[in-house]
């Protein structure tokens, strides 16, 4: 049978995190589903991990790839997505174990929404929760969506709705969910459902946080692509402000 589901995990040398991340995954309440892990060129263990619990569970397929970087990684293995939805689940993040059934529950409850989110919490490397992602506290609106990317995580599309938008576009490396949301807002309903029901780790190491301004010009471009699309361009242009903080912090032998 084909899988109503298919989640997307990419992974480059995650191996610290990818058998809880995927072990997530594989304990969904919901059962109907496929596990593309695309390894996109780890040099770590990840690979031998994937490999190890594919061998126990017929719904994880893993794909081994040359490293090519998370944006090219993340549309070809959309690509192969077989499921009527499609989720992407971060290689060092965590799905509650209700997610796909009560994202799936609202998707076929209501026809008209082509793509649900939740609330997420914050978790620190170590996997201690940090709260509620504060961008779980903004409303959601098509408008407000182009300054705020309130429809983090967790997202559940209806994959006809995905292809109709163009998919995932690597020209956007550092903002490629946001400006597919920004696109998706533009041609279907977009629901939120309130229930912290994805785990997203925080980390100093992550792309997001040492690659911060690259992130910033991306979704600055994809915001004026969106203007450009609902043809507010000659009303509106998106300014973008970049501020430096420093702090300090103690190191491990302070």
């Amino acid at each position: 049978m084909e899988p109503r589901v298919s989640i997307v995990m990419t992974v480059h040398n995650a191996g610290k995190y990818l058998r809880e991340a995927i072990g997530s995954v594989l304990a969904q309440t919901f059962r109907e589903f496929e596990l593309i892990v695309w390894d996109d060129g780890s040099t770590d263990h990840s690979h031998d991990i994937a490999r190890q619990l594919a061998a126990s569970d017929e719904r994880l397929h893993v794909i081994d790839s040359e490293h090519k970087g998370r944006g090219p990684a993340l549309a070809e293995a959309c690509a192969l997505a077989r499921g009527e939805f499609l989720g992407v689940v971060d290689a060092d993040d965590l799905l509650e174990p209700t997610a796909l059934e009560e994202c799936v529950a609202h998707l076929d409850a209501h026809p008209d929404a082509g793509m649900v989110y939740t609330d997420h919490l914050i978790i620190d490397a170590d996997g201690n929760p940090r709260g509620l992602g504060h961008r779980c506290r903004i409303p959601y609106s098509n408008d407000r969506l182009l300054l705020n990317f309130m429809t983090f995580h967790f997202r559940l599309i209806r994959k006809h709705v995905y292809e109709q938008a163009g998919g995932f576009d690597a020209s956007y490396p550092m903002a490629m969910d946001y400006d597919l949301c920004l696109r998706l807002s533009e041609m279907t309903r977009i629901d939120h459902l309130k229930r912290p029901l994805y785990r997203y780790r925080r980390r100093r190491d992550s792309l997001s946080a040492t690659r911060r301004i690259e992130q910033a010009q991306c979704s600055h471009r994809a915001i004026n692509a969106a203007l450009e699309r609902r043809g507010m361009a000659g009303e509106y242009v998106c300014d973008l402000e970049i501020q430096t903080r420093y702090r300090l912090r103690r190191t491990q032998h302070g």
